[in-house]
């Protein structure tokens, strides 16, 4: 075996199997990519492809425990490249960051400005998408730091560190009923609530506070975003329950926030990275930034 037949097993998975896709990717003929496929099994003496006709359709038994292995090469080659353009030149490269909308407006712009005046010789990739997806970004090398709150606690394979620690709050239009008073699970529940979608900013948090009473949360508009929510609660469709961190004095003054820290369990928003991949030097530097943001802005 060798590391092109390696890699083309490691395309295969990310191309779905497709070995024409595959080729391409490889700057290889497709019938070259079938060789190779061809004479790894024989080495191996198993097929590790199921097939349907000369459609490759799932993989064997063996086939998804050599795949671990495929993984674990692809980030060493992943690893050694770092570790050489780090030794070249710890002040440049690129940094991808997988990250949640909340976190990328509310919390990231401070830590990134410092980032960049000590490291104006790198690259700042940002993507914005749901915890499932941030994990993905990392898993298949295309985030080298994923930012979030919920879902890296499920996963064996990554380094957490806890950055922050924040409350949900509501935020009503001046005048709601619930601008005074004290704010009860059962008084929540009266109102329409509008929150965050299934998996983002502490979702389940809220979801697990509701579960032991009999109440039933009636939630009437979810979103990842919270300026969404924000736009919706001024329109009077509901009470929006937001992460404190996300309510702006100024911008809007025109809203009510109250915090709901006694009510729903604290959150942490986390810096996760995969076990096995080097961080560059300037990937390190930016986790420190993060961790002093954190004080300053928990």
């Amino acid at each position: 075996m060798n590391l092109s037949q390696i890699e083309l097993l490691r395309v295969l998975q990310e191309t779905n199997l497709n070995l024409s896709k595959a080729a391409e990717k490889m700057h290889i003929v497709q019938s070259a990519a079938s060789r190779q496929l061809q004479m790894f099994e024989a080495e191996i003496g198993s097929p590790l492809f199921e097939r349907q006709g000369k459609r490759l359709v799932g993989m064997t038994v063996i086939g998804e425990r050599i795949m671990q292995e495929v993984a674990i090469i692809n980030q060493a080659k992943n690893n050694i490249q770092v570790i050489a353009s780090d030794y070249m030149d710890s002040d440049k490269g690129t940094l991808h960051i997988a990250t949640t909308h909340t976190q990328a407006k509310y919390f990231l712009p401070r830590p990134i400005q410092r980032f960049r005046a000590k490291y104006p010789n790198v690259s700042i990739y940002m993507v914005q998408a749901s915890p499932e997806q941030l994990i993905t970004q990392l898993n298949t090398g295309k985030a080298d730091i994923a930012i979030c709150t919920e879902k890296v606690d499920e996963e064996n394979d990554l380094v957490i560190e806890k950055c922050y620690e924040w409350h949900h709050a509501i935020v009503v239009p001046e005048g709601h009923p619930l601008c005074t008073g004290t704010i009860t699970l059962q008084r929540l529940a009266t109102f329409p609530i509008l929150t965050y979608s299934f998996g983002f900013t502490g979702r389940s948090t809220i979801e697990r506070t509701f579960e032991p009473t009999d109440l039933t949360l009636d939630i009437v508009l979810a979103a990842a975003d919270t300026d969404v929510i924000k736009t919706y609660v001024r329109l009077g469709l509901g009470v929006g329950i937001i992460a404190g961190m996300a309510y702006d004095p100024l911008l809007d003054s025109d809203l009510v926030m109250r915090d709901l820290g006694d009510l729903i369990p604290s959150s942490y928003t986390k810096i996760a990275y995969l076990k096995n991949s080097y961080i560059p030097l300037f990937g390190q530097h930016f986790i420190e930034e993060l961790l002093i943001a954190a004080k300053e802005f928990g």
